[in-house]
């Protein structure tokens, strides 16, 4: 009996050897295959994070192939008053595919910027770039940095957190509508009876449809959109630029009406399209309340909506019309949610 269980684990012994020696055989195969340490240049995994956000820095000057610029995005925040909450923006967006670069517009004027906090707890995939601004104004976001070497553009605001998935979806369905505006906080102008324009949220009961299932805006404080607008923002009568730093509110408007406005400038099927596309977020977060300052945004002012609607009406008379179209299309990565489920703000 002791000579059969010995024979007994000496072959389940055998069975345990034949594998291990398998396995050790295919490792070094596989280990064969990499790289050797001369050619990774001696580095690991920081010393490949550094070079990768050495080479996004050092391509700052010169713009990209056409190619690389169409596959690619820049994000554009504008910061005022919020650095604690703008640093744990940062981080997050780090782990964005087809990132190219964020630029921070700031508007704490004659206060220093946190780049060198920034740099110091590097390194970073992803360069930041921080813009200096001489004057606190709302509309200081939408120049045409010469960082901008993407045709994408996220416009962020400085609360709004959106996840990664949700940000590669939306940076998917702006490659399909390149000339619109792309994001994730829809809104509408209502016509009233009197024949003067009010602005409403998503779910706002709508006179001529009995229910608020359509916009005809999308905010571009969460939204992607082509970087050539940036410029037509620039070229838009004075008096749309003195509305939006005479209300210090707006600006998102006005971007939908020059947007719209220069839709129906172009020829076939691009005549007739809205001005954005709403993508329905699944994890988008306001982190204001997190900002250590205390600063509340604009929308909390008790005029803000009144402002805005008087911003529709003022616009519509500037442009002597009111380009804005309604749409009712609605994107999502996870089925078409009802419209009505939407809530939001400003």
């Amino acid at each position: 009996m002791r000579v059969l269980l010995r024979g007994c684990k000496g072959l389940r012994r055998s069975y345990l050897v034949a594998p291990i020696l398998l396995l050790l055989l295919v490792g070094a195969a596989l280990t064969a295959l990499l790289p050797s340490i001369e050619d990774r240049g001696h580095v690991g995994a920081m010393g490949a994070l550094r070079h990768r956000a050495t080479a996004n820095a050092n391509a700052i000057p010169g713009r990209q192939t056409e190619e690389e610029d169409a596959t690619a995005f820049t994000i554009v925040i504008q910061t005022y008053n919020r650095t604690d909450v703008l640093l744990k923006l940062l981080n997050h967006y780090q782990a964005v595919p087809h990132l190219r670069r964020v630029i921070i517009v700031w508007n704490n004027i004659g206060e220093r910027t946190p780049q060198e906090l920034w740099d110091a707890l590097g390194p970073h995939p992803i360069p930041v770039v921080f813009k200096e601004q001489s004057v606190n104004r709302m509309r200081n976001r939408l120049q045409p940095f010469a960082e901008i070497d993407t045709d994408a553009v996220l416009m962020l605001d400085d609360d709004t957190l959106v996840s990664v998935p949700d940000i590669s979806f939306a940076f998917s369905v702006w490659k399909q509508f390149p000339d619109q505006i792309v994001g994730f906080v829809p809104r509408k102008h209502v016509t009233t009876v009197t024949g003067v324009y009010s602005y409403g949220s998503f779910e706002l009961q709508d006179p001529e449809m009995g229910g608020g299932d359509r916009y005809s805006m999308v905010l571009i404080g969460a939204a992607f959109f082509h970087h050539r607008y940036l410029q037509l923002f620039q070229e838009q009568p004075p008096e749309v630029h003195a509305l939006v730093d005479d209300t210090q509110n707006c600006d998102d408007i006005a971007v939908n009406f020059a947007v719209a406005a220069e839709l129906q400038r172009g020829s076939g099927a691009i005549k007739s399209r809205p001005s954005g596309i709403f993508v329905k977020p699944v994890d988008m977060r306001n982190l204001e309340r997190d900002a250590s300052s205390g600063y509340l945004g604009m929308w909390h002012r008790p005029e803000h909506l009144l402002q805005r609607s008087y911003c529709l009406n003022r616009l519509a008379q500037i442009y002597g019309a009111m380009p804005l179209r309604y749409s009712n299309m609605m994107l999502c990565q996870f089925g078409f949610p009802s419209y009505a489920n939407h809530k939001g703000r400003g």
